[in-house]
């Protein structure tokens, strides 16, 4: 329970080591992973469950992440593979842990977290309020293609170079410097003022 303390709200830390013990699960603390936050895999080849989260998340980020991967480990036990990974009986469940967890997100994470535990997501990070609300809460600034004004030159992770046209509903249309294609972006996608 100590260990998992540093990771999430220390309220949540027993009820969380519960969940984990009851259903024999490991969690792996990975380092950060591009295409995901967390991950769930059954139990095959004699292993049990294994649940790994990212190490560079905060804590509440971390709780709920972590709570969505528990949420699919209760429902594989129920189910098996009989129902969608994010269909309505992980929904159902992600939102009964949830629950549990309310009373230790500050009121500007709590308001979006509200919001969006009523029609839960594949990912939290599709929910453009909850991620720039949880995001407030991380150890170091990170500059989203919002951040940055129209017109304005950026570099992504692998270095390619983009130039910030205008914003189309959600997302936002950017030229590529390298071949002059255009490119759509998320709102949320980080990157550097070049």
């Amino acid at each position: 329970m100590q260990e998992l303390s540093i990771y999430i709200p220390k309220e949540a830390a027993a009820q969380i080591n519960t969940w984990l013990n009851t259903y024999n699960c490991q969690l792996k603390i990975k380092k950060p992973r591009q295409t995901k936050l967390g991950d769930y895999r059954c139990p095959q080849n004699g292993k049990g469950h294994i649940i790994s989260i990212n190490n560079n998340l905060n804590p509440y980020a971390f709780l709920i992440t972590l709570t969505h991967e528990i949420a699919h480990m209760m429902v594989w036990e129920k189910h098996q593979n009989k129902v969608l990974p994010h269909g309505s009986e992980w929904k159902e469940m992600f939102q009964k842990l949830m629950l549990n967890f309310l009373p230790f997100f500050p009121q500007d994470v709590l308001t979006p977290l509200a919001k969006h535990l009523k029609n839960p997501k594949a990912s939290s990070s599709q929910d453009v309020a909850l991620t720039t609300a949880l995001r407030a809460h991380n150890p170091y600034q990170i500059t989203t293609i919002s951040d940055i004004p129209i017109g304005s030159t950026f570099s992504i992770a692998n270095g390619q170079k983009f130039i910030k046209l205008k914003k189309l509903r959600k997302r936002y249309q950017c030229r590529s410097e390298h071949n002059n294609r255009l490119y759509l972006f998320n709102p949320l996608a980080e990157v550097t003022i070049a």
